[in-house]
């Protein structure tokens, strides 16, 4: 009877996984659109507020403790989380959507060395170049000016720096959510995200607030709903696989990304960007193969 359960296990979370990365593709298209008008603080503050009633709403439904038995860890969670969103959404809005996707995509290797520091898991070689394959096919997707010669447009340094500290304050979140998904229920580790979003951002997002028109409003409630998809889905796969092997499935966000790209704009995926999308799922698949041994 315990023989078949982790095979299971494994499939659920990497299922979730992938759903939590199609949410946080949404998630940042639309954070681009709603950063044309509102301030990035605005955005991660709002989006908390909406995630926290949702979250909360969620918990009282399924008569759950919003306190769980680890509070200290959930805050450190929060605080990471936090953290890494503001810095994500700044560089979203004020560096192009490319090059700040590719710097947070490497969120998965540093979850992958902090597991194998901190949870102790093992690091597989496999796993290792699945996310190095990833990578590359997210450089190829993405293909940011810095890298491929657009020599017109002048990089921006600094928001590339916060992009790259917001993958790394990721990666403890991760590690964090991975953690507490041994021992707590996944509702409670969300609701905690956003408990400490709002009163985090709230001294910086009220002083600048700009009052969104009927499009923003909508930009914004979408921002919070696919967040809270977003939230419990990884919640659920990082508690179903090793942290390194479940984050590396977050780089189909940017395959899902290449695809609203061409379906809202029009902007199709050309050879490079197609030969990216198959050496994310080659990626995906080695991760997939070391997983199930």
């Amino acid at each position: 009877m315990n023989g078949p359960a982790p095979a299971g296990r494994r499939e659920s979370g990497v299922g979730y996984m992938a759903q939590s990365a199609l949410w946080f593709a949404v998630m940042a298209l639309l954070v681009k659109l709603a950063g044309r008008t509102l301030p990035a603080l605005q955005i991660v503050f709002v989006r908390g507020c909406i995630t926290l009633l949702l979250a909360a709403a969620t918990l009282v439904r399924a008569r759950a403790s919003p306190f769980g038995t680890r509070t200290g860890t959930m805050l450190l969670r929060g605080c990471f989380g936090s953290s890494a969103l503001v810095c994500f959404y700044v560089a979203v809005v004020n560096m192009p959507l490319a090059e700040a996707t590719v710097i947070h995509q490497t969120a998965p290797l540093f979850t992958a060395l902090l597991a194998a520091w901190l949870l102790h898991e093992h690091l597989q070689a496999n796993v290792v170049l699945a996310i190095g394959l990833c990578l590359c096919g997210v450089v190829l997707i993405a293909r940011p000016g810095a890298l491929f010669g657009d020599a017109a447009a002048e990089f921006p340094w600094g928001y590339a720096f916060l992009s790259l500290l917001g993958a790394m304050l990721s990666a403890l979140a991760y590690v964090t959510v991975r953690s507490l998904g041994r021992t707590e229920n996944p509702l409670v580790v969300v609701f905690w995200f956003p408990l400490v979003t709002v009163p985090a951002t709230a001294p910086f997002a009220l002083p600048q607030w700009i009052w969104p028109d009927a499009p923003g409003w909508c930009e914004l409630l979408g921002i919070g709903v696919t967040t809270q998809f977003a939230q419990v889905a990884l919640t659920r796969g990082l508690a179903r696989e090793p942290a390194g092997r479940a984050t590396t499935v977050g780089y189909l966000q940017v395959a899902f990304a290449a695809l609203f790209g061409a379906l809202v704009f029009g902007d199709w995926p050309d050879g490079l960007a197609l030969v990216g999308m198959v050496a994310i799922l080659a990626g995906l698949l080695l991760c997939h193969r070391a997983g199930a041994r």
